[in-house]
């Protein structure tokens, strides 16, 4: 089983943000020694009084801490930016990184960037899907030529090549059954984000497998985020997490994923059944059955995963992680005084010889205390 990191890179106003970069570097180091195999990085812009670093420097920054990892944005709001640049900085990132760059993108949902950015939230979704043609057209042929609704160019040719044959995979986030849909006929992957339901997700992987299955694509892998808390007992692991939690998801209500100042204004529920359906806490034994459970539903054989920090100041970072297909593999991974505890899991369906796809290898990660 493959595992990554998730760095988060959103830290409270008061925080003192160039005290926390040393931080990140140190988790980078640590998880790369530690056996993690990805890193992934937020986005987004004006999200003031939360401080955050913008994502693509600070992935380039992170690069040499980070090198034989795939690194890459979970996700970078495309229709806020224009397809040219882009390619060209995907392309320069796949380049530093020796090919192991993934372009993770997105609609966006924030009127306030979209406002700021001069863009009409209404075209995003034409947007993203010309972006998405005209980027991969950059990245292949030697001169574009491109007449869109959008976007134009002439004799356009990038002035880095990627290394990666036919450029850097592009994995797309979606929520609803037409993006879903688009993510299979336009994209590598579709990234299945950590706040959508389990009970959403089934039949949402039912229609993304068919939509496949009608445009005889084959997708690169099956990846969905988890949040994940591994705590000393399952009776207090949801309270040792719940601050962090609570704060990181009424900001993105604030945002405009949710509306409103209560629990039930910001989730439409009560916090804790929010929770319940979306994230995975309790102590290491039931962690590793809920992911069990999880494959389950989903319907995977196999799987690497993924996981992402939480903003909270606390002193150790916990993630069990478990794999499938006669093969089970656990580890505990301690990020001692580096300032996160908690973890988003994001485990990837990869394919099976019977479908072409070269099997996984499972890796065995160290167990750091």
């Amino acid at each position: 089983m493959k595992v990554g990191l998730f760095l988060n890179t959103q830290f409270p106003e008061d925080d003192n943000l160039p005290a926390r970069m040393p931080e990140l570097a140190a988790q980078v180091r640590l998880a790369r020694a530690s056996g993690f195999c990805s890193l992934w990085f937020p986005d987004h812009y004006l999200i003031g009084p939360v401080q955050m670093p913008q994502p693509m420097p600070l992935m380039a920054w992170l690069l040499r801490e980070a090198e034989g990892m795939t690194i890459g944005p979970n996700i970078r709001i495309l229709p806020l930016l224009n397809p040219v640049m882009v390619a060209e900085e995907a392309a320069t990132m796949d380049l530093l990184s020796g090919g192991n760059y993934v372009l993770g993108a997105g609609l966006g949902y924030r009127e306030t960037e979209f406002t700021a950015f001069g863009i009409p939230i209404a075209e995003r979704a034409l947007r993203f899907a010309e972006q998405v043609a005209v980027i991969r057209r950059l990245w292949t042929e030697e001169k574009v030529t491109h007449k869109g609704r959008f976007y134009t160019m002439e004799n356009a040719s990038l002035s880095c090549r990627p290394v990666t044959p036919g450029g850097p995979p592009i994995y797309v986030a979606a929520q609803v059954e037409a993006a879903i849909r688009r993510a299979a006929r336009i994209g590598d992957a579709w990234l299945i984000v950590n706040s959508s339901a389990l009970d959403i997700v089934v039949p949402q992987m039912a229609a993304y497998r068919a939509t496949l299955a009608e445009l005889g694509r084959t997708p690169r892998e099956f990846p969905i985020a988890r949040e994940c808390y591994v705590g000393a007992s399952h009776a207090t692991a949801f309270e040792e997490c719940r601050a962090a939690l609570h704060y990181k998801y009424a900001a993105y209500a604030s945002w405009g994923l949710g509306r409103g100042s209560t629990d039930a204004e910001m989730f439409g529920m009560p916090f804790e059944q929010f929770v319940r359906d979306r994230f995975i806490i309790g102590d290491e034994v039931s962690v590793k059955e809920r992911w069990r459970a999880t494959a389950r539903r989903l319907a995977w054989t196999t799987s690497s995963c993924a996981c992402n920090g939480l903003a909270c100041r606390k002193s150790e970072c916990w993630a069990a992680l478990s794999g499938w297909d006669g093969f089970l593999a656990s580890t505990t991974v301690a990020l001692p005084n580096l300032g996160v505890h908690g973890a988003t899991l994001i485990y990837h369906r990869l394919p099976s010889r019977a479908s072409g796809w070269g099997e996984n290898d499972p890796e065995r990660h160290r167990k750091r205390v």
